[in-house]
This record gives structure tokens, C-alpha cells and sequence, in this order.
């Protein structure tokens, strides 16, 4: 049997720890009831699709056609850093690390960072060429370095893709220029650019660069944003003719960040615009409270036959909503969790759900977790506990 526990979260403050027993403890006193705060509807965004979400809570802010199959032209280059990261961080490639454009690379159509076949170039400076200057031939010789060819680097780009939860997504090449089956949709681009920040957090500065200098070529960064407002630090465009012109844009103030993307507008100046709308209004309108701390108790849940007789809940990650601005303290989260455990429990494994609310409208689930392990008691221990359970 689930026994559900209502509290009420304090505008900026930490949920206090709760003890989960044979009894529910009291919810906490409500705060004084705030006024309806005022949210505008998103603004109209000229372009095929848009997805702005919150960094913090990873919650969604405004979304049109979030699954629609899009054309991600080099907004594909996001995926080719991720796996150039992973290779890094895996020592499966170094920044000192020196390649050689292939014959493919060096002939490859768009935007390029004018590698010479000729001269070996730096893994750190081919990650700049890509990310900076859009470079098509910095993409290939990356995609070759780790898979060996750019048509198994698709394949491992599809396969990380589903790893993340990109469900709407199918890549052939590390470039984005146009190919049969290479698709996505807004709703995965976001999740992708947030886990580019997420989890390579000493790569993402590359992304604010205004331009980079290779083979005596300057080339400017084409987000436009990066040159108009100090609180965009990336991250990339995109355009073929037949995606349009698209831009994943970030802006971070007050300790949050929004992520926006924006796909088949019209011109370089109608994405940065477009985009800029979306970072604003997601900045503007709405707050990103933090709930709970990271490995940071929340309560406890009884455990039978175990070495221990409690289990710390929480969890791993700190836990955010997104809300309206001046809303925080109407916030209600609900935790539903079993009234008792039976060891084994494993430390991160799921033993409840919160749902948070906000004037009764769902705003995210997340599952709860052990924060400890607890193991077997031994024999007597589990026949003793048996007994109490049979008349519990």
C-alpha cells in the first residue's frame, strides 16, 4: 500500500526532512496565498518549429511543433562535439592529438575551416573549426578519427542519440548537409544542446568564441546573438536550403539559463531575432526555484529484513521547477512512496515519485531514490522482521 504525503515548498527554501514510518507526518503549514501572477502567451515566432526550455529543471517553457521532422543542417555538428567530447574524456583522442585531412574532408561542400591536406592539424583546433567556423571538413576528420569513417560515425551518432532520449532522430553524416533519412526534431535538439552543457561543461566556453583563426582565414561565429547580447554564450547555427535558417541559442541570468531552439526561419537576422524573443521571454516571465539539493536527505522510509531499519530518500541531482514569476510559493509537492521496504535496497534505486503541482496543474514527476544502500540482515534478523510484518 502507497502512503501519500502533501507539503507545501517554500518559495526559495529547501523542503525540511520528513520521517516516512507506520504514520505520515503532518504537511507543513501552507504560506500566505500569493497572487495569480501574470504569464503573456509565448511570442509569435516566425520560423517552422521552436522548443525553449529551462536549464535548470529541464522543463519545457513554450514548444510549437516539438516532434515535427525537421532538417537540422549544422545544427547536426552538436551531436559530432558530443562524441568528440566523450572521445576525449575516454582518452580515445587528446587535443594535442594531430590528424590529417582525408581526401573526402578536404572535398567536402559548405563551410569549411580550409584545412591543407598537407599539414597535420590539432585535434583542439579542428573542435574550434568546427564549433566557431561551421567547418564541413573539421566534422569528417573528427567523424574519421573515432569511427573510422563518417558513415559509421552516423551510426554511432543515431545509437548516442537514443542513449540521450532523441526518439524523433536519425543521423548519416557529421556535417548536417543534406542526405536522405538524416532528421530530428526541436524536442531533441534540446535535449542534445542541453546535455552538450550538461555534461561538458570545460568544452562549452568554445561555443561563446566570436571567431576563430585557422591556415591565416579569420572567420566570425554566425550567431549573431553572441554579438548583441551579453547573456547568449552560444551555441549554433545552422542552414541548408531546404531547413532554412536555424539557431540553438543559450542566454543565462540570475543563476538560470534558457535554451532555445528555432528552426526554417528566413534569413540570419529572422533566427537571431526569433530566437532572441524566446530567450527573453523565457528570462522575463518565469523563475526556476531550486526544491532539493543533490545527495541531501528529504526522509526516510521504514525497511524491513534489512541490516538497517531506515532508508535515506532523495536525489542525485538537484531538483528544480520552472514557474511563473512570483508563483514560487505556490509550488506543492506530493511524494508518494510505500508505507514500508523489504532489503535489498540498492543506493539509487527508485522507491517513490514526486509529483510537483502548481495551482493544481502538474508540472513535473520525478522519481525518488534511496540514497543508501541497505543490505540483508541475516537470518534471525529476517525471521524476527517476518514476524512483525505478518501482524503489521
Amino acid at each position: 500500500m502507497k502512503t501519500p504525503l502533501s507539503f507545501l515548498l517554500a518559495a526559495t527554501l529547501l523542503a525540511p526532512t520528513l520521517t516516512f514510518a507506520n504514520t505520515v507526518a503532518a504537511p507543513i503549514a501552507a504560506p500566505a496565498a500569493a497572487p495569480a501572477s501574470f504569464v503573456p502567451p509565448p511570442p509569435e515566432i516566425a520560423g517552422k518549429a521552436y522548443f525553449l526550455n529551462d536549464f535548470n529543471s529541464q522543463l519545457p517553457i513554450a514548444v510549437r511543433d516539438p516532434d515535427l521532422r525537421v532538417d537540422p543542417a549544422s545544427l547536426t555538428k552538436l551531436m559530432t562535439a558530443y562524441l568528440t567530447f566523450k572521445a576525449l574524456r575516454e582518452k580515445r583522442l587528446s587535443l594535442e592529438q594531430t590528424l590529417l585531412v582525408s581526401a573526402k574532408g578536404w572535398k567536402t561542400e559548405g563551410s569549411r575551416m580550409f584545412l591543407d591536406p598537407k599539414t597535420p592539424v590539432t585535434v583542439s583546433d579542428l573542435i574550434r573549426g568546427m564549433i566557431v567556423q561551421s567547418g564541413n571538413d573539421a566534422c569528417v576528420t573528427l567523424a574519421e578519427a573515432i569511427a573510422g569513417s563518417e558513415e559509421v560515425f552516423g551510426q554511432v551518432m543515431t545509437r548516442e542519440a537514443r542513449r540521450l532520449g532523441m526518439n524523433g532522430t536519425h543521423f548519416v553524416n557529421a556535417t548536417g548537409l543534406p542526405a536522405r533519412d538524416h532528421y530530428t526534431t526541436v524536442r531533441d535538439l534540446s535535449i542534445l544542446a542541453n546535455a552538450v552543457i550538461r555534461d561538458f561543461p570545460e568544452f562549452y566556453p568554445i561555443y561563446s568564441m566570436k571567431e576563430f583563426r585557422y591556415n591565416n582565414i579569420t572567420q566570425p561565429n554566425r550567431n549573431l546573438l553572441l554579438y548583441r547580447d551579453p547573456r547568449v554564450d552560444g551555441m549554433k547555427t545552422g542552414f541548408t536550403d531546404a531547413a532554412g535558417y536555424n539557431l540553438i541559442a543559450s542566454a543565462r541570468a540570475d543563476g538560470r539559463r534558457v535554451v532555445s531552439v528555432v528552426v526554417g526561419t528566413a534569413s540570419p537576422e529572422a533566427r537571431a531575432n526569433e530566437s532572441s524573443k524566446l530567450l527573453n521571454y523565457g528570462l522575463q516571465f518565469f523563475d526556476s526555484p531550486r526544491l532539493y539539493a543533490a545527495n541531501k536527505p528529504v526522509g526516510k522510509l521504514k525497511v524491513f529484513k534489512g541490516e538497517a531499519s531506515e532508508v535515506n530518500l532523495g536525489f542525485t541531482r538537484d531538483i528544480y521547477a520552472t514557474v511563473p514569476k512570483g508563483s514560487a510559493a505556490r509550488i506543492q509537492a506530493k511524494l508518494d512512496a510505500p508505507a514500508k521496504l523489504i532489503a535489498p535496497i540498492k543506493a539509487g534505486q527508485p522507491v517513490g515519485k514526486l509529483t510537483v503541482t502548481l495551482d493544481g496543474k502538474v508540472l513535473a514527476e520525478q522519481p525518488v531514490l534511496a540514497l543508501n544502500a541497505v543490505g540483508e540482515a541475516g537470518v534471525f534478523g529476517r525471521l524476527v522482521d517476518s514476524v512483525k510484518l505478518w501482524f503489521n
